[in-house]
């Protein structure tokens, strides 16, 4: 189950948002009934998030709190059920970085929704085999998406 609040104050097409979680925790065997929140907030929202939760001063992209720290299941086991977290988006910085990103803002937003949702199933880009793994599953989904799009 996925729930999408926009408190941004900024018009964005949260049924594609939607539809790209949906899609993307279908690619990743993730069961249909765990549960997911996207939050969309505005810069001053975000900025305070990012300074309590990471120590980090002004407003960021994206922010992910995971919860039962779900994975994606190997191809042997049941998908797992329960809850995924909260991934926290910020439209009007991902509007502002998505020229620097080589995509239109409805594409950044995509793109960090997956990042996002990769942060709370376990994927981190600290070291650089991981931030590999997890950029190439991004791009993974996204393109796929893109293709289910066409």
């Amino acid at each position: 189950m996925i729930e999408l609040n926009n408190e941004s104050g900024v018009d964005v097409d949260t049924e594609r948002l939607v539809q790209l979680a949906t899609f993307a925790l279908d690619a990743l065997r993730i069961h249909p009934q765990a549960e997911l929140s996207i939050l969309l907030v505005d810069e001053e929202t975000m900025s305070a998030y990012h300074e309590k939760f990471m120590g980090e001063p002004g407003p960021t992209d994206v922010l992910s709190f995971p919860m039962d720290e779900l994975r994606a299941p190997e191809a042997d086991e049941e998908p797992p059920i329960g809850l995924l977290g909260d991934i926290v988006l910020c439209p009007t910085v991902t509007a502002a970085q998505a020229a620097d990103s080589d995509r239109t803002p409805e594409e950044e937003a995509d793109y960090l929704l997956i990042h996002g949702l990769l942060h709370l199933l376990g994927h981190d880009h600290a070291e650089p085999a991981e931030k590999k793994v997890m950029f190439d599953l991004n791009d993974k989904i996204i393109d796929a998406w893109t293709a289910s799009r066409d």
